[in-house]
């Protein structure tokens, strides 16, 4: 009886015994769990006035779970079709939409009114559409139209969430197909092929991050800044594009470096932006920035990489310096499903990395020395969450 220690994801802790005795608490909800599985008490919630309402919500809610996937493929076909951006321009009628996605009246109608039940299309003057209170912000959302296109893969190796949660590694179509340098032993050497749709991916779902890290964080008085695992340098051009007097580099393998160069240069800001091409768990980092940036890095990798990464980022942080991090955490409430849920299976889909809680970060940084950790409350910390952290 007791507890044993265990390592998980790297890091040990502390596992109870299977045969320590349960609680007043257990015992209560082990109770009220026997209740509330009974069909017989079922039936009654539901027909009581008192508990009509929560035996309702509960049951819609548990519905939800079960017909989520029917939900976001009505969203993927919306997408599809461009429906939002459609329309955007003003309202449309049945026949217009069915002409517009190239789809018979019947199965264009059966779409619509999907789409109105979840609040994406509203029902105009005239029996015309128009965009609903949720598909008004999909409007030329770029970041969101790819991450929707993007979930295709993710669906098709959750099939079977057993199996893969079984197996030992990565051996699905997310990263064969799309970020397939995580199983290798030397990434530096792919060409430009093996990793071009993925960084394409990054580049376009970056930018609204970019967007909250400046408005929140801003970078006045910074000399320079270093955005490291920056992929095609959306963020830096971002950075480029506010503060003109910022010296910036950006590190990343030698082939997504490849793609960065014309991004750069297309945006303007190519002679202001130093690529340096190579692989943070091999190579020595470029030194001396103010500022070092890791903007969706650490959540893709399992805890030892991210401690090794995290040592070699202090060492390349001039003096005085300070390092941001801004990704999904795990644990944040309002927002589990995000970083348990949705990044929990992503990442597993994956291969490896995991959405880390702002404490297992603020043990990593410490333990990669770090003296000063801070968290920067954003807007959205549905996706983009900040710590700020100094040697």
């Amino acid at each position: 009886m007791g507890v044993r220690e265990s390592m998980l994801n790297g890091v040990s802790v502390s596992i109870p015994s299977a045969d320590l005795p349960l609680t007043l608490s257990d015992r209560w909800l082990a109770w009220r769990d026997r209740i509330q599985g009974s069909e017989r008490f079922q039936r009654w919630a539901a027909s009581f006035p008192l508990t009509r309402p929560i035996a309702l919500a509960r049951s819609r809610a548990l519905f939800d779970l079960t017909a989520g996937f029917v939900y976001t493929q009505t969203l993927t076909a919306c997408v599809q079709i461009g429906l939002f951006e459609f329309l955007a321009e003003k309202p449309r009628t049945l026949a217009e939409v069915a002409n517009h996605a190239s789809l018979p009246l019947e199965e264009t109608g059966r779409l619509l009114r999907a789409a109105m039940a979840l609040k994406l299309v509203q029902e105009r003057s005239h029996k015309r559409f128009g965009n609903g209170p949720l598909g008004a912000p999909m409007i030329g959302n770029t970041a969101l139209h790819r991450m929707i296109e993007h979930n295709a893969l993710l669906y098709n190796d959750l099939r079977n969430p057993v199996e893969m949660l079984r197996s030992a590694g990565p051996r699905n179509r997310l990263v064969l197909d799309a970020f397939p340098y995580t199983s290798v032993a030397n990434p530096e050497t792919f060409q430009r092929s093996v990793v071009e749709e993925y960084s394409r991916l990054m580049a376009d779902t970056v930018e609204p991050i970019a967007r909250e890290l400046l408005d929140t964080y801003p970078l006045d008085g910074v000399t320079s800044l270093l955005d490291i695992g920056g992929g095609e340098g959306s963020f830096c051009a971002a950075v480029a594009a506010r503060y003109l007097d910022i010296k910036l580099g950006l590190f990343d393998l030698p082939a997504v470096i490849e793609g960065a160069r014309p991004r750069l240069e297309k945006l303007g800001v190519e002679g202001r932006v130093t690529c340096h091409g190579g692989n943070f768990h091999a190579d020595t980092l470029p030194q001396g920035h103010q500022i070092i940036t890791l903007l969706r890095v650490l959540l893709d990798h399992d805890d030892t990489a991210v401690l090794k990464l995290l040592q070699k980022v202090r060492g390349a942080v001039a003096r005085g310096g300070r390092v941001l991090i801004v990704e999904p955490f795990a644990g944040v409430p309002g927002a589990e499903v995000v970083g348990d849920v949705y990044f929990g299976f992503y990442l597993r889909a994956m291969g490896r990395g995991r959405a880390r809680t702002i404490d297992e970060l603020r043990t990593l940084l410490s333990a990669a020395g770090f003296s000063s950790v801070r968290v920067v409350k954003t807007r959205y910390p549905v996706y983009a969450g900040m710590l700020v952290a100094e040697p």
